[in-house]
């Protein structure tokens, strides 16, 4: 996984003329991708999951997110990055983006498909922001993160999920926040909504509805996923044993990972590696 930028913007025409061949090897970064796909065929994996490529699209990929070009032709768009440290720089506050139904860790992370006139206002944005990323004017960052914020307004738009009132979208953020950070922690020894819940001095049917309304899953589905993605990738781009990666993602004996995985994605950790 390559270390974090704090931005940068390329048009993916000048992209493929200096890393030809790099999108189509599996990798991960540890900052925030968003790939702006104006015209485009072929297929685009993210963590395992492949997606139709076309024209006005745009993918959001975590930190973390294994992610390639699978077949077809490279292309035609923005990619941009940017890391946590360039959010807390510029003052975009954790629940903002967390009120954002757009990046997606935990489960599948399809393509954004917007309006022509939705997609041509993005496209107008990454040309400010490749413009003022690439001058020397003093205000330059904060003009970026102004328009990078306007662009994630915007996409937001047409996918957001939301409370009924101000008060609740407060206090369900605060819930999704604090058990994202307790997953982050524990999801090695805590495989159950109930640990969370008792964690965080709540019910675990509170919880389960909190975290549905805001990311579309219930809190056991989002550890369900998190445990999978985990062990795609560690049976993708680790040597480590099925047994040594059930060990590490807590299940203390062999078989109970590999029935549990096969539960979840209809095939074994064995026949998961070779297909790969």
């Amino acid at each position: 996984m390559t270390s974090s930028p704090s931005f940068s913007i390329f048009s993916l025409n000048k992209l493929n003329r200096l890393h030809t061949g790099d999108a189509a090897k599996p990798h991960s970064h540890g900052y925030y991708t968003i790939l702006v796909i104006e015209q485009g065929q072929g297929k685009y994996a993210v963590d395992f999951v492949e997606y139709e490529l076309g024209n006005s699209m745009v993918f959001f990929i975590s930190p973390g997110q294994e992610h390639h070009l699978l077949c077809g032709q490279q292309p035609q768009g923005y990619r941009l990055r940017f890391s946590d440290h360039f959010l807390t720089e510029n003052s975009i506050p954790d629940c903002f983006f967390a009120d954002l139904n757009l990046f997606q860790d935990f489960s599948s992370s399809p393509p954004l498909k917007l309006t022509a006139n939705q997609f041509a206002q993005l496209v107008e944005y990454c040309v400010q922001m490749e413009r003022y990323h690439s001058s020397t004017q003093k205000f330059k960052e904060q003009a970026v993160a102004s328009l990078l914020k306007l662009f994630l307004i915007t996409c937001n738009g047409s996918c957001s999920l939301s409370f009924d009132s101000p008060h609740s979208q407060e206090a369900g953020f605060s819930v999704l926040k604090r058990f994202r950070d307790l997953v982050e922690q524990n999801i090695r020894q805590w495989h159950a909504t109930s640990d969370y819940a008792r964690a965080m001095s709540i019910t675990p049917d509170y919880l389960n509805r909190t975290v549905k309304s805001l990311v579309g899953k219930t809190a056991k589905e989002y550890l369900q996923s998190k445990l999978i993605i985990a062990a795609k990738r560690n049976l993708f781009f680790t040597d480590m044993s099925v047994k040594e990666i059930g060990y590490d993602l807590g299940f203390t004996e062999p078989a109970n990972f590999n029935l549990f995985f096969k539960k979840q994605t209809g095939t074994s950790p064995a026949a998961f590696r070779k297909s790969r």
